[in-house]
């Protein structure tokens, strides 16, 4: 690729997809942080179409800098009245700013690491979150974090690694309980099996609650969300394609592949977009696109399965006052929005509220949080004024991005509030009826 080449650069067709209406002003967290015009998404399509026709340089350190500023939360295309699918061009853009742009050597390194070696690999990432463990219990990590500046506090509220009894990957067969109503897969993910292994369990006890058998994949690691949304879309297609045929693989008793089930909102709106990311291999097209037909979220395939008498009762002081936050690629990205509320509603002993502008961003936005940790807090800060409106004893999320801003802005500001998946508490319902 050459810069000589500008339009290939960003995808300019899609760039004139924008009227320019401004109806996404109100909805992206940076224009509301800044005022800036460049700061939101009609601005970054003016600036992305500005560097197709050759006005701005596709290395240009300000024009990088806008792009790195988003947090890709997608608001904008909920309210988007020309349907412009501005996650996507978000992605290519950075995409080839990233080949364009020399980073310094150890951010270069740092990236190599974590894209092209930890996340895409079981061992390294169990490696890794041992060495973390380590050094929290140490106390080697405060020491580090001393010297590491404006991104001190991100890794002081790294959340703790739990012991290795917590962190067994899933059996790879879990049986129904009661009546056999199917089969499913469940992708156990890069993160969530190291920092969530909880959630991951509780995802496949509500599977076998409502008389689904679930499968796992074994070694599988990442689906690549993380990367196509770093810059990383060719590490993002690799892996892509490994995630299909590791889930291909997966038969169920009928001969045919299974339905996967995602618990995380952001691999699942990535997997349901191979066919997009896929589209130009001739190879693979039809066979993403099969596969994302596939791929439900949790609360999805929940809702749609479980069957119409599965009223599962939490005593009313397991979890207090409950509220749910939309994950941005939940409700964004895969437009899933009723599905976690009317799962929630159908628990008997929880008293639920709305959470006002629920469907903001958090700031977490995948590695965001560490990489621009000021600008994280601030877009966290009207959320926890949200939370603080409502009085909830519990947040209830559904991705563990979400989930992790959630613990360590709560801790940072003193707030005694238990933040949960979905899939906790349905779970936690399910053994108590």
């Amino acid at each position: 690729m050459s810069l000589a080449d500008p339009k290939s650069l960003v995808e300019y067709t899609a760039t004139l997809d924008c009227i320019h209406c401004g109806l996404c002003l109100r909805t992206c967290p940076t224009f509301q942080l800044t005022g800036n015009e460049a700061s939101s998404p009609r601005g970054r399509v003016y600036l992305m179409r500005g560097v197709a026709e050759g006005h701005i340089a596709g290395d240009d350190p300000s024009y990088r800098d806008e792009l790195d500023f988003c947090l890709g939360c997608r608001h904008c295309e909920s309210v988007c009245p020309a349907g412009v699918r501005y996650g996507e061009m978000l992605e290519f853009a950075r995409d080839r700013a990233e080949r364009a742009t020399h980073r310094p050597w150890p951010e270069a390194l740092g990236r190599f690491v974590g894209f092209q070696v930890v996340l895409p690999n079981r061992a390294f990432l169990r490696w890794s979150m041992n060495a973390l463990g380590f050094a929290q219990r140490s106390g080697f990590l405060k020491r580090v974090a001393a010297l590491a500046g404006a991104r001190k506090q991100a890794l002081l509220s790294l959340p703790l690694v739990p012991p290795k009894a917590e962190r067994e990957p899933l059996p790879l067969v879990t049986p129904a309980r009661g009546e056999l109503r199917g089969e499913v897969t469940v992708l156990e993910g890069c993160v969530m099996p190291e920092l969530f292994g909880r959630v991951n369990r509780a995802t496949v006890d509500v599977l076998a609650a409502i008389g689904f058998a679930t499968r796992t994949c074994g070694g599988h690691a990442c689906c690549g969300a993380l990367h196509a949304h770093n810059g990383e879309l060719g590490r993002a297609k690799e892996l892509a394609k490994d995630t299909i045929v590791a889930f291909d693989g997966v038969i169920g008793s009928d001969g045919e592949p299974l339905a996967v089930i995602v618990n995380s909102a952001g691999c699942g709106a990535h997997m349901k977009a191979y066919g997009h990311l896929l589209a130009d291999d001739a190879a693979w097209r039809e066979r993403a696109e099969a596969f994302s037909r596939r791929v439900f979220d949790f609360a999805e395939f929940v809702a749609q399965r479980a069957p119409p008498d599965w009223r599962p009762r939490v005593d009313p002081s397991t979890f207090g006052r409950i509220t749910y936050d939309d994950p941005c690629h939940l409700c964004h990205g895969q437009q899933i929005r009723k599905e976690p509320r009317a799962l929630l509603d159908r628990v008997a002993g929880l008293e639920r509220v709305e959470l006002p502008h629920s469907e903001q961003c958090c700031g977490s936005a995948g590695i965001y949080s560490m990489l621009r940790p000021e600008d994280s807090r601030a877009v966290f800060e009207p959320k926890l004024a949200a939370l603080d409106e409502v009085r909830a004893d519990t947040l209830v999320t559904a991705n563990p991005g979400c989930h992790m801003q959630w613990d360590s802005g709560l801790d940072r500001a003193g707030r005694d509030v238990r933040v949960v998946h979905l899939a906790e508490v349905l779970a936690e319902a399910s053994r108590s009826s």
